[in-house]
């Protein structure tokens, strides 16, 4: 039951980043390979650094080809829904991003402490599956990525990350443990959104 359980929430998380990068991809107007690159990276760019640097090789998606099908078909449904409502809210890219983020993180973090690894690694982990896919889509739209800007971003995955190592050490069960870990991350990410909350950002810059 709980290996079906993050199977799944695996896939929605690859399903919700999918359609924040074909978002993306249609505002900057990109062609249909855009669109299915831009919703790739950001639908398994973070897990496949992650599985990288954990040594858990083949890589997912190349082990289970159903990440790459949902990939396609979310990115051709996306664009038939978003061509039928001809402009989307402002507010939707963020909040798939945030939902993304929060099922992104604590995956990471629950296949990190699989593996072995110990509870800081673990939240490392988390914060890179939740967060690396993003960061390429922005980079390859051209974007500063907001894990680099003043958003709460990387905040909230390391808290949903912390939780989730600190439910697993208390054995207070994995699917509990990964629900609370859930709610925490995109509790704040969301919040964030709605209240324009921020981090405060340093210049060097001082005038003449």
């Amino acid at each position: 039951m709980l290996d079906s359980f993050i199977y799944i929430s695996d896939i929605i998380g690859v399903i919700t980043c999918a359609i924040s990068g074909v978002l993306v991809a249609t505002r900057l107007r990109m062609d249909p390979f855009g669109i299915i690159v831009l919703a790739g990276v950001t639908g398994i760019g973070g897990g496949t650094l992650r599985d990288i640097m954990m040594g858990a090789t083949p890589v997912f998606w190349i082990v289970d080809n159903t990440y790459i099908y949902a990939i396609i078909i979310t990115a051709l449904l996306s664009v038939l829904w978003l061509h039928r409502i001809h402009r989307f809210p402002a507010y939707l890219l963020p909040v798939f991003d945030a939902f993304g983020l929060a099922i992104f993180t604590i995956v990471g973090a629950q296949k990190a402490l699989m593996f072995g690894f110990s509870g800081p690694v673990a939240i490392v982990m988390g914060c890179v599956t939740g967060v690396v896919g993003g960061m390429i889509r922005d980079i390859l739209s051209g974007q500063i990525p907001f894990v680099l800007q003043k958003e709460i971003y990387a905040t909230a995955s390391i808290l949903g990350a912390t939780l989730y190592v600190v439910c697993d050490y208390f054995t207070l069960g994995a699917i509990f443990s990964m629900a609370i870990a859930m709610i925490g991350t995109l509790s704040l990410r969301l919040c964030a959104i709605y209240y324009h909350l921020s981090l405060p950002v340093f210049s060097n810059d001082r005038e003449a």
